[in-house]
């Protein structure tokens, strides 16, 4: 049986405390965004991490800081249920998840998971996924996203370099559970 973690509400706009200040300091450097870009980090931390989560119910997640939870979507090609973690804030009641895969070339598979079966759990409570279009919204919600999580800033850089930009998903909470 599964333990599900209360999902915390996130203002972006908090004061943070000193250690998550130099936290994200150390990980807007160009070697740690470089790091995250890395191929052997790619097949590491972002494959066992949500593994890591489940398998400590959630409390991995009180050891970072920044906040982060789990999405889990559906593949798009062959129905299969994948998880991955993501840093996370609150717009309202929306959870706000930016898509990085730290500046590089492409969208994340669960982006493109999430577009193809917008029925998406993140920590495993119903959501909707829905990109955000609109420039004004996109917006303020970087002018958040960058103060809250100031790693954004330099992948956003990044990935304009290889002609990317890095969309924004916020989710709704779904009252039903859509998933099959």
């Amino acid at each position: 049986m599964s333990r599900q973690r209360t999902l915390p509400h996130v203002d972006p706009a908090a004061p943070q405390g000193p250690l998550r200040r130099a936290a994200l300091r150390l990980l807007s450097t160009n070697a740690m965004v470089a790091l995250e870009g890395s191929l052997i980090f790619q097949l590491t931390a972002w494959r066992f991490v949500p593994i890591l989560m489940r398998l400590t119910g959630g409390r991995l997640a009180a050891l970072l800081p920044f906040p982060t939870g789990v999405i889990e979507t559906r593949d798009a090609r062959n129905g299969r249920q994948h998880r991955r973690v993501v840093v996370y804030f609150h717009d309202r009641d929306r959870v706000t998840v930016i898509p990085s895969k730290a500046g590089l070339g492409d969208d994340p598979f669960w982006y493109r998971n999430a577009l193809a079966d917008p029925a998406v759990l993140f920590e495993s409570q119903p959501f909707r996924a829905e990109p955000v279009a609109d420039q004004a919204a996109q917006a303020r919600l970087w002018e958040l996203a960058d103060r809250f999580y100031p790693p954004c800033v330099p992948y956003r850089r990044r990935a304009a370099r290889v002609g990317r930009t890095i969309p924004i998903l916020q989710l709704v909470p779904s009252p039903v559970e859509d998933r099959r």
